[in-house]
C-alpha cells in the first residue's frame, strides 16, 4: 500500500531543515584555532598507553602543524622550512592564487591528530572528524569559489603530510609500542634509581630509557651542556644529603594548600591530558584571554609545544645519564625507614624533574608571547572526584604570571616527595634556555 506523507509533515521537515541550518555555528579564526587546541588535548587525554614523553612530541609536530599550515597567508611571519633540525623543504602554495587559511589549518590540524594518534579509538577518530567538517562547512558556505576550497584543504593535508613524514625518522615514532625497556641494565652504584615499591605505575621498568637519543626540533638544543648535579654523599650536613632532609622535612609540615598543589600537578597520562598537555592547555588560556590574531594564536601554539618536546628529550637524556634516585630510596634508607612520599614515584630517574623542564619551557614562551604579567585561572581538573587516598580536592588554580604558575609545577613535585628542591631548580633553569632558543629563531620578519 502506498504510504501518504502529509503536508504538515513536510512544513515540519522543512522547518527542521532551515533551524539547523540557522543554528550552524560560525567560527571566527580565534575559534578554528581554539576548537583544534582543545582537541588535540581530548585526544592525548583519551588515548590510551600514552606518557608525557610522547605526548610532548605529538604536541611539538600538531604544533608546528598549525604554524605551518598558515604561515604563507601572514607577510609578517616566517616558515620554520630550513630552520628546524632536518626540515628542509615543505609544500609551498600556488603563486598568485587565493587561499582561505582557515580552512588549511582546519584541514592540517585533522590530519596530523589522526597521524600522530594512529592508535586512538573509532569514537575520538569520529570527533576529529566531526569537528574537521563542522568548520569546513562553516566556511565552504561563504565562498563562493570551489576551488578555492579545494586548494585551502589540499595545502593543509599536505604540510600536515609532510610534517608527519619527517617526525618519522625522529626516534620517537609510535613511541606507545616501547613504553618500558624490559632489557636495560641498570647502572649500579651508590645513588642510582631503583624500581620504585610506591608507584605511579604498575611498570618496575625504566619508561622509554632511549628518549634522549631522539632527533630535538633545534639543534641548538642538542648542543647544551649536561647540568651540574650535586655528587652523592650519605653524611649528615653535606649537599646531598640536606637536599634530601628538605623534602623529608617539608613532607612533614604540608600544609592543605601544598597537598593540592601536590594532586593539581600529578597530570598522571593514565586519567589526564599529561604535563605537556597541561602546556598546551595554558597555550589555551592565553590566546582566549588575549585573543590574538590566527597567525599570533598559531606561533604561541608552536613555539611553546616544540620548546616542550626538546625540554623532554633534554631532560630524558639527563635523566638517564645521572640514572639518580628519588627520596623514596635515599630517605628511608638515611633518614627514616619508615618514610614514605605523599605522591608516588613515576617510573623513571630524578634528575632534573620533567615537571620543572617543561613548565620552564612553557612560562618562558608565554611570558615573551602575551607578557608578564597574565592573570590566569586554571580549570584543569575542575569537578574531578576527591582524591581519598590523600584526604584532598582538586581546588581550582589562579596566577598572576605564567611564571608563577611554573613555579607552582615545580614545587608541586617537591611537596609530593618525589624531587629534591635541586630537581626543581634545574629543571627550571634548563627549561627557560630550551625555551629562549626556541624563541630566537627567525619567527617574525622583523627577526
Amino acid at each position: 500500500m502506498k504510504k501518504v506523507i502529509s503536508k504538515s509533515y513536510w512544513i515540519v521537515a522543512v522547518a527542521v531543515f532551515i533551524n539547523a541550518c540557522s543554528e550552524r555555528k560560525e567560527y571566527t579564526e580565534q575559534d578554528v584555532v581554539l576548537e583544534w587546541a582543545k582537541m588535540a588535548t581530548y585526544i592525548t587525554q583519551f588515548t590510551p598507553a600514552n606518557s608525557p614523553t610522547f605526548a610532548s612530541r605529538g604536541f611539538g609536530y600538531i604544533g608546528l602543524t598549525m604554524y605551518e599550515s598558515v604561515v604563507p597567508g601572514f607577510e609578517s611571519n616566517n616558515s620554520m622550512q630550513g630552520q628546524l633540525n632536518g626540515l628542509d623543504q615543505l609544500p609551498q602554495p600556488e603563486k598568485d592564487k587565493t587561499y582561505n587559511w582557515e580552512l588549511s589549518l582546519n584541514a592540517g590540524q585533522a590530519q596530523i591528530l589522526r597521524q600522530i594518534y594512529l592508535q586512538t579509538s573509532d569514537e575520538n577518530k569520529a570527533r576529529i572528524d566531526s569537528l574537521e567538517q563542522e568548520i569546513y562547512r562553516s566556511y565552504s558556505d561563504k565562498i563562493n569559489d570551489l576551488e578555492i576550497v579545494e586548494r585551502s584543504v589540499s595545502y593543509g593535508k599536505e604540510v600536515a603530510n609532510a610534517i608527519f613524514e619527517w617526525s618519522k625518522s625522529d626516534g620517537g615514532h609510535r613511541g606507545y609500542l616501547y613504553n618500558f625497556d624490559k632489557e636495560m641494565i641498570h647502572p649500579e652504584r651508590p645513588g642510582s634509581w631503583k624500581p620504585p615499591l610506591f608507584a605511579q605505575s604498575f611498570s618496575h621498568y625504566p619508561l622509554h630509557p632511549h628518549w634522549g637519543e631522539n632527533r630535538r626540533f633545534l639543534k641548538e638544543n642538542a648542543a647544551l651542556e649536561v647540568p651540574y648535579m650535586i655528587p652523592y654523599d650519605t653524611i649528615p650536613g653535606s649537599p646531598y644529603y640536606e637536599e634530601y632532609m628538605e623534602v623529608y622535612k617539608k613532607d612533614l609540615a604540608l600544609t592543605q594548600e601544598e597537598k593540592e598543589a601536590a594532586i593539581w600537578w600529578g597530570d598522571d597520562p593514565d586519567v589526564s591530558f599529561t604535563p605537556p598537555g597541561h602546556s598546551y592547555y595554558y597555550v589555551t588560556l592565553a590566546v582566549e584571554k588575549k585573543l590574538p590574531s590566527m597567525i599570533e594564536a598559531a606561533e604561541a601554539y608552536a613555539k611553546t609545544s616544540i620548546a616542550v618536546a626538546d625540554a623532554f628529550i633534554n631532560c630524558w637524556e639527563w635523566k638517564y645519564h645521572f640514572f639518580s634516585e628519588r627520596p623514596n630510596t635515599f630517605i628511608p634508607k638515611f633518614i627514616d625507614q619508615e618514610w614514605e612520599s605523599f605522591w608516588p614515584d613515576p617510573p623513571f630517574p630524578a634528575f632534573p624533574s620533567g615537571h620543572a623542564i617543561n613548565a620552564g619551557a612553557m612560562a618562558t614562551v608565554l611570558e615573551h608571547e602575551f607578557g608578564k604579567e597574565v592573570q590566569i585561572t586554571d580549570r584543569a581538573h575542575e569537578g574531578r572526584e576527591r582524591d581519598e587516598v590523600r584526604d584532598t580536592d582538586f581546588v581550582v588554580r589562579s596566577f598572576n604570571s605564567f611564571w608563577e604558575a611554573a613555579q607552582e609545577t615545580a614545587d608541586s613535585r617537591f611537596y609530593g616527595g618525589i624531587h629534591t628542591p635541586q630537581d626543581n631548580r634545574v629543571g627550571l633553569d634548563e627549561g627557560m634556555k630550551i625555551a629562549q632558543n626556541v624563541i630566537n629563531l627567525n619567527w617574525r620578519k622583523s627577526d
